[in-house]
């Protein structure tokens, strides 16, 4: 079996957030994803009501050491990790990545550090954020916030794009290599920016502000930058794919007038969207 990618994650049978959003484009770009499932939910919690149980962390690492069994750790080219239903389940997922990180020292660690939103706040149980701050950023290659996570991590509200352009610095200091910041308000309001920045260069990807609300955006997002980052090897090109195909899902999505990510009707477009957006380089 070729390298994979170990995700860590939640999953629902119905729809699609966390691995049920991040798995299917992997496996359409090309990638083996070995996903293991931290919370199997009939649904995601947005509709209010659904059924199903968080996974606990014992069973998360026993099913890892089988897969260990099997001689994935050494074929595990990247691990993905997302929403943790507690800090526990944050140290297992630590605990993997330093494992296969002695076996391939060349591998990629992206951690979607998911714990709240603007105008929300946070909505993840406590010691959470304090664990993506204290412990994940330290250890994490690739860091996708959004516009709030940003800023708290890096210490300091994100107002505007030169908040932004500073506070993925003081991130990157803590010892990510690359920072993108999802969901980031720029001059015009019409407008969502999409930040990436690493020791070499800052880029930004414009794109039209679409009027939907969707879950799973963010968990798909990722997927498709660390799948184009491990293709590519360049930010601006990484960035520039994963935002125009992200641009074209959400559109398909708005277009159904679904509730859910039309993953499967738009998965041409994952790899080759009708629109591109190109990154424009800020520093």
């Amino acid at each position: 079996m070729q390298d994979g990618i170990l995700s860590i994650q939640s999953a629902v049978a119905y729809g699609h957030v966390g691995n049920s959003a991040a798995v299917f484009p992997l496996q359409r770009m090309g990638f083996e994803v070995w996903p293991v499932n931290t919370v199997l939910f009939s649904n995601h919690t947005g509709y209010g009501a659904w059924r199903g149980r968080v996974v606990g962390v014992d069973w998360v690492e026993e099913i890892i050491e089988g897969m260990a069994d099997r001689g994935a750790i050494k074929q595990t080219r990247a691990v993905l990790s997302g929403y943790l239903g507690e800090p526990g389940l944050g140290a297992a997922v630590l605990r993997v990545v330093e494992r296969v990180r002695r076996a391939r020292p060349d591998m990629v660690y992206a951690c979607d550090p998911v714990m709240g939103d603007e105008g929300r706040g946070f909505f993840v149980k406590a010691g959470i954020p304090e664990f993506f701050r204290d412990r994940a950023m330290a250890v994490a290659d690739i860091v996708t916030p959004n516009q709030f996570e940003l800023g708290w991590l890096a210490g300091g509200p994100v107002l505007d794009l030169e908040d932004a352009l500073d506070a993925a610095a003081a991130l990157r200091a803590k010892g990510p290599k690359i920072v993108v910041c999802t969901s980031l308000t720029v001059e015009s309001p019409g407008e969502l920016g999409v930040l990436a920045q690493s020791a070499e260069a800052s880029w930004l990807c414009r794109t039209p502000r679409l009027p939907v609300t969707l879950s799973g955006t963010g968990d798909a997002f990722t997927a498709l930058f660390l799948g184009y980052w491990l293709k590519t090897g360049d930010l601006a090109a990484a960035l520039s794919r994963a935002v125009s195909a992200m641009f074209a899902l959400v559109q398909a999505t708005q277009t159904a007038g679904s509730r859910e990510l039309e993953l499967v009707a738009a998965q041409d477009e994952l790899l080759a969207p009708q629109r591109e957006f190109t990154a424009e380089r800020l520093r």
